[in-house]
């Protein structure tokens, strides 16, 4: 943005809607040129822009979303645009996602109630250029041509101050999606007009704050285009309209539960079905193989719940139920589960072992169930499936000072082994790749599956122009250098990701927060087991005993922090903290704390909460 201004008199203003991720702490003094207002509270997209127009100086106004990167000469050539027109306009431009992606909502069209029909029924999707079926997203009009639309995508929108104040603003009664058409359509009404200007292309990586998949999007968007229809429908369109809205909550609600159930109920669910299935089809294929060996089916239906059971929670702690489906993690859980298995297996008395060939039959059958299903699912939508990057090639694009600094991020990320080299702009050398003219070359010989481009070397619209040219399937990252920060959007119905090495927590990683819970249970178990001699060495057994019972069921942690340093990973308040002490006999300085905290939480290992909770044995009543 910065760089955006160079050229132009003008101010960032950036008002904060009460982040909860540290976000004052990181940004407050890194940028002086930049005006910050930090808000208490979240007041919702129109009100917020609202609230920041009122520190606004300038005779132009630009609404910006945080999670763009605009060209250098995007602002000189979107503000000539705007002058050129007489009679008065506003104006979005064209956006493209994390992946080079054009985004359909660049320009789009008042929500009618055929143009909602035709999205919902999905015969936009079948006539994505038809001027008739294609109207929400106006699929009639080409991409790189400007041209008068109805509605300003709430990402980008650049509009005269007296036109912002003839029309008074936002409409503060939408809190969220659905401002930007109510503020496009008053800007039609009050006799402006709204323009797409293909004269520039920004990057969006759609960092919403609520997640396009879930229950509340569905509520919040739907709501807001009720919220739009009753205002500015007659209340016989607006009835008609309300059924579409309401036919489209109920199927998207339909499909948000079903996800959501699938994920965290009703996936393990059948997968436990599955197991169970397949241990009983292991005992019938191995019985045609050795039909003269008899079970006991009475210790059979003992066993086969009991290994079932066993097989989906060491594929659960092995993160077979992380987000999203790739094929890479469920083998790595069906190797773990088997080793658990038959590592039981070879532990119990002779009288309860029913049958190695058996297990790893029922193994292989449930791996393949597993997998059929999945891919079922992932088929159907209704589980997101992942590529895997198990053998990702990276590249770096830039000079040799930011492919030094990117180095230093991917280290922390455990990827350096898959960084294949560097491709230079003006300076290379013995060791670099190629240059961007052999990127292409690059690709075609598998060589790269994912690029990282520096924006240093490179200018914003150099990068913008290289994703945009990138096939499909190719996955890239933006290096800031300074920030030390690479920012990655692969999904663009997802938000984009941010990867920093002085952020990178491995309690922010699922395997490493189930290993600790998993402690913390086998810990609680193991204390409440062994009472008995608790009562003897504690001297507040009672008071022990309910903070174990507390960790048993999720209340608490063992280990916890003992400060309230907003950039750290999320845990249950802790029965001592990560120096040793409980929360309230804590004697060491504020910032002693914060440090012991900070790396308690990026250096995680099981082995740290067990040392501290055998060390700290009496602190934990």
């Amino acid at each position: 943005m910065q760089k955006a201004l160079k050229n132009i008199e003008g101010e960032i203003i950036v008002f904060d809607n009460a982040s909860a991720d540290g976000s004052k702490t990181f940004f407050e003094n890194r940028f002086p040129g930049v005006r910050f207002i930090w808000n208490h509270e979240n007041l919702g997209f129109g009100k917020a822009n609202n609230e920041a127009f009122k520190f606004a100086g300038g005779d132009v106004i630009l609404f910006l979303n945080p999670d763009t990167i605009l060209p250098e000469d995007c602002l000189e050539k979107s503000l000539a645009f705007i002058h050129s027109q007489k009679e008065g306009c506003a104006l979005g431009v064209r956006m493209v996602d994390g992946s080079g992606t054009f985004l359909k909502e660049s320009k789009r069209s008042f929500p009618g109630p055929l143009t909602s029909f035709f999205k919902l029924s999905g015969l936009s999707f079948l006539f994505p250029k038809s001027k008739i079926f294609a109207r929400y997203y106006l699929g009639n009009l080409p991409g790189n041509t400007s041209n008068e639309v109805d509605v300003l995508a709430g990402a980008f929108i650049m509009i005269p101050r007296k036109i912002f104040s003839a029309v008074s603003g936002f409409d503060e009664d939408f809190f969220m999606y659905g401002e930007d058409i109510d503020l496009s359509y008053r800007i039609q009404k009050a006799g402006f007009r709204n323009y797409y200007f293909a004269g520039t292309t920004i990057l969006h990586f759609k960092g919403e704050s609520t997640k396009k998949g879930s229950l509340n999007y569905v509520r919040m968007f739907y709501k807001a285009m009720s919220i739009f229809v009753k205002k500015h429908y007659g209340s016989s369109r607006a009835r008609f309209y309300n059924l579409f809205i309401q036919s489209g909550i109920v199927a998207r609600a339909g499909v948000s539960a079903l996800a959501r159930f699938l994920k965290w109920t009703g996936l393990p669910v059948m997968d436990a079905l599955l197991i169970f299935l397949s241990f009983w089809l292991g005992k019938i294929f191995w019985n045609e193989v050795k039909p003269d060996i008899a079970f006991d089916n009475n210790l059979l239906w003992i066993a086969f719940p009991v290994f079932s059971l066993l097989f989906l929670t060491a594929a659960y702690y092995s993160g077979l139920y992380d987000d999203g489906y790739m094929q890479s993690r469920l083998n790595k859980s069906t190797v773990i589960a088997a080793l658990v298995l038959f590592t039981v297996y070879a532990f119990l008395p002779l009288e309860f072992q029913f049958s190695r060939g058996v297990l790893l039959l029922s193994i292989l059958v449930a791996y393949v169930l597993l997998t059929l299903t999945r891919l079922l699912f992932a088929s159907m939508k209704i589980i997101q499936k992942k590529e895997q990057d198990l053998n990702a090639h990276i590249a770096i694009v830039g000079s040799v000072k930011e492919f030094e600094e990117v180095m230093q991020v991917i280290s922390f990320l455990n990827k350096k082994d898959e960084v294949l080299g560097r491709i230079f702009i003006n300076d290379p050398d013995k060791d670099s790749l190629g240059g961007l003219e052999d990127i292409a070359g690059l690709i075609r010989n598998g060589r790269l599956t994912n690029l990282i481009f520096c924006n240093g070397a490179l200018s914003c619209k150099q990068i913008i122009g290289s994703v945009e040219s990138l096939p499909r399937g190719i996955h890239s990252g933006i290096f800031t250098p300074g920030c030390k920060a690479i920012i990655e959007s692969y999904d663009p119905k997802a938000a984009g990701e941010f990867y920093a090495a002085t952020e990178y927590f491995r309690l922010s990683n699922p395997l490493y927060r189930r290993a600790k819970r998993l402690l913390d249970v086998g810990f609680a178990i193991f204390f409440l087991i062994t009472f008995p001699v608790h009562l003897i060495l504690k001297r507040r057994p009672g008071v022990f005993i309910r903070n174990c019972l507390k960790v048993l069921f999720g209340k608490r942690t063992f280990v916890g922090y003992g400060s309230s340093f907003g950039n750290l990973p999320v845990l249950r308040p802790g029965l001592i903290t990560s120096t040793g002490q409980p929360l309230k006999k804590i004697n060491l300085p504020v910032q002693a704390v914060e440090q012991s905290d900070f790396l308690y939480a990026k250096n995680y290992s099981v082995f740290t909460d067990f040392g501290l909770i055998r060390h700290n044995y009496q602190a934990l009543s």
